[in-house]
């Protein structure tokens, strides 16, 4: 149940995270996200009935267990450093910018912002 539940989150949104409110690695990636103006499905592990099933179902998917847990166009990304390692090689932006997360515009400018 939970996990057919994760996968059908992760199909519907162009990138998202499982989270925790308390947990300043999903903190950065979050951040992140918002500065590259990305739109995201937010899941809060810790705020959600079925949230020990969901993260339990996602360590059975992605043999990660941690949060965050980044997915990006239905793809699994990894955590935070998998997801700042990205950025850091250029990459995140175009993955966002294929998923429909966020607009060429905002793209361009936060590439423009990088530079």
């Amino acid at each position: 149940m939970a996990l057919t539940k994760a996968k059908e989150i992760v199909s519907s949104h162009p990138a998202v995270v499982f989270s925790k409110t308390y947990c300043g690695y999903c903190t950065r990636v979050k951040n992140l996200l918002n500065q590259l103006g990305a739109a995201y499905k937010l899941i809060e592990l810790d705020q959600e009935n079925d949230g020990d099933a969901i993260q339990q179902a996602l360590l059975e998917w992605t043999g990660q267990r941690t949060v965050p847990n980044v997915f990006i166009g239905g793809k699994h990304v990894g955590g935070c450093d998998k997801t700042l390692e990205k950025h850091q090689q250029g990459q995140l932006v175009p993955m966002l910018t294929d998923a429909g997360a966020i607009t060429t515009k905002s793209a361009q400018l936060t590439n423009a912002n990088a530079m």
